[in-house]
């Protein structure tokens, strides 16, 4: 289980508090020119290439100068240095409008997770099983359950992860170590819930695992995913990694793969690619759920393995981001691909810096990309954003300004800001405001009497420094305002963020003795009733509970509060009953890597998913309590095929 390897490995780093895998960097700087809106049309794009013999070429261009590169550094070192974040290998074999009830980047663009709405339904992806709840009518009866991946398929050493609902069909998105990459298994899902399965492909890529993002969209009918796929340039035929689809079925063979991605789909930088790390074609994928079947088109471009990526709801941002030594120290150099969901050329830029994570993007309704970075960060692979460190910068630029690539963004569209203390950094776009500091993270609360959160204009960056009595661990749009959630060690804070014209804390509430349950955005949810008011729930759990804990621990309830314009009153707990719970007889996704707890607010009706528990209540002069609760674990279950 090699998720469960580096997890372990990764968890130790994030106790003992040591920093990420950079050394040093290039300053990223100065004020900013104000850009005036412009239309979003590139004037130039990138070039794809011609033909597979060009391609082949460059391919080999690019291992001889890795070549060369080693040679250099075994000279320099007397022996081989090893790369600070070597490429894993590659393996060897809603059209309707449903209410929301995931905390998403953009309205109306879906992201993959664990629970969903259809109709009068809850669809629940849990430790590699899928699960039906009915609601409608005041109902909560389990109705039905299957595998989350094809008959005749061995589950050992795949994750699912994810899933979306499009229509009477749900994608379950997972990643095989077993059969080549990513597994897309397609279900069938009724008026009355029953699930069916229906057919499992199989994409070639690398592991898309991050510890913060998600892997996959869903803008009406399109599934959009993103994958990496690190290449072997020297290789005799590099073409036979390349992206590739098959179909599953018993006795499938690595021979089926058919390429997705020919030459001319591939694009390239117009700068030299001088990675001596590892090259990957970093693909997105779009697939038409409305066509019955797994109807897919994609796009690939060439860069480095460090990468975040952000979906717009008009395009995919990929910035990718490489090692480089200058003299006796290691820099980061970095490249911007902007890929528009309508099937036109991508653009480019020259970029410094990286992103933390997907929430350090903003592509705002004035035709620009406002982007935050860190000096000494490379992608939010893996646990990659848990180790975000260096000086802090929002870079502004227009969208027309995305060219091939050949344009470094000018060092004046770039504003330095202040880099807050600590190593577990938190960022956010909200409103007319991206908000930013630091906390706890994975690993134990730190103690923070007092720590800094910084809010900045992103159209002029006019900065306003707010203190906070605790960390900063979490940060969400409420309304048109913010709340930032954080332990001060012991216990958990939420404090109220005004966002109007000078931004200052509101109030804040504190949970003695807890901690987060869930750290991944989803565990959130922020229902509005009006226009300054609503209720917000979160996992919670037990106090000083380190955050990497979450993935083996259920979380202990979901605590739900009122706002009221900016001023917070408790509204009470949904636990969980632990006690009660049975053996699954967990077959495969038994680490709970996106989540396992969730608020819902549906129809008018307050949930707590926790574990197998769904959990109801009902608000009454103010105060939460619970009326009932469901068990759906597959022993409540037959399951059907």
């Amino acid at each position: 289980m090699k998720r469960l390897l580096v997890a372990a490995i990764n968890t130790a780093i994030i106790i003992s508090g040591l920093a990420g895998c950079a050394v040093s960097s290039g300053k990223v700087s100065p004020q900013p020119a104000s850009h005036p809106a412009s239309a979003s049309a590139p004037k130039k794009t990138m070039r794809a290439f011609r033909s597979e013999q060009e391609l082949a070429s460059y391919l080999r261009e690019i291992a001889e100068k890795q070549k060369v590169e080693r040679r250099a550094m075994y000279d320099t070192y007397g022996g081989p240095v090893a790369a600070k974040s070597a490429a894993p290998a590659v393996p060897s074999a809603g059209a309707d409008k449903e209410e929301s009830i995931t905390n998403v980047q953009h309205a109306g663009v879906d992201e993959g997770g664990i629970v969903k709405l259809h109709g009068n339904h809850l669809a629940v992806l849990r430790r590699g099983r899928l699960f039906t709840v009915a609601i409608g009518g005041g109902a909560l009866t389990p109705i039905s359950t299957v595998d989350a991946f094809g008959p005749d398929i061995d589950p050992r050493g795949t994750w699912y992860d994810e899933m979306l609902v499009s229509s009477d069909t749900i994608a379950v998105i997972g990643y095989s170590y077993e059969r080549g990459g990513t597994e897309v298994g397609l279900f069938g899902i009724d008026p009355a819930g029953k699930l069916s399965y229906r057919s499992t492909y199989h994409l070639r890529s690398n592991d898309y695992y991050s510890s913060r993002n998600y892997a996959s969209r869903l803008i009406g009918s399109k599934l959009i995913f993103y994958s990496p796929l690190y290449v072997y340039p020297g290789s005799e035929d590099p073409f036979q990694s390349f992206p590739a689809v098959r179909k599953w079925h018993k006795g499938a063979t690595a021979q089926e793969f058919r390429r997705i991605v020919s030459a001319t789909q591939v694009y390239k930088p117009e700068h030299p690619l001088d990675s001596e790390y590892g090259v990957a074609l970093h693909t997105v994928t779009i697939c038409d759920l409305a066509k019955g079947d797994f109807d897919c088109k994609a796009t690939s471009v060439v860069g480095p393995a460090g990468r975040v990526f952000y979906v717009s709801p008009e395009s995919v941002y990929i910035w990718l981001t490489d090692w480089e030594r200058q003299g006796d120290k290691m820099a980061t150099r970095s490249q911007l691909y902007r890929m528009p969901l309508d099937g036109s050329a991508p653009s480019a830029l020259e970029v410094f810096g990286s992103p933390v994570d997907q929430f350090s993007f903003l592509e705002s309704d004035d035709a620009h990309l406002n982007v935050l970075v860190r000096s000494q960060t490379a992608g939010d692979g893996m646990w990659g954003a848990e180790h975000a460190a260096g000086d802090v910068a929002l870079m502004r630029v227009p969208l027309a300004s995305f060219s091939d690539g050949s344009d470094p963004v000018p060092l004046s569209s770039y504003r330095k800001l202040p880099a807050p203390r600590g190593y577990t950094f938190q960022n956010r776009f909200v409103g007319d405001y991206l908000l930013y500091g630091s906390g706890s993270g994975w690993g134990y609360p730190q103690k923070a009497d007092k720590s800094r959160l910084y809010a900045v204009r992103w159209a002029n960056g006019d900065l306003f420094p707010l203190t906070l009595n605790h960390g900063t661990d979490r940060i969400e749009q409420m309304g048109s305002d913010a709340v930032v959630v954080g332990t001060d060690g012991a216990d958990l804070h939420f404090t109220a963020v005004r966002l109007g014209n000078l931004p200052a804390t509101a109030d804040e509430y504190i949970r003695k003795g807890a901690s987060q349950g869930e750290l991944r955005s989803h565990g959130f949810f922020y229902k509005a009733d009006a226009r300054d008011s609503g209720m917000l729930g979160l996992p919670i759990s037990m106090p000083a509970r380190p955050g990497y804990r979450h993935l083996f621990e259920t979380s202990a309830a979901i605590l739900f509060l009122r706002n009221d314009s900016l001023h917070f009153q408790e509204v009470g707990e949904l636990e969980a009953q632990p006690d009660r719970a049975k053996d699954d007889s967990c077959r495969a996704s038994c680490v709970d890597w996106y989540g396992n707890a969730q608020p819902l607010f549906v129809h008018g009706r307050v949930f707590a998913l926790l574990g197998y528990e769904l959990v109801e209540g009902a608000v009454d002069n103010g105060r939460i309590w619970e009326m009932r609760r469901v068990n759906y674990s597959p022993q409540s279950l037959t399951a059907l095929r």
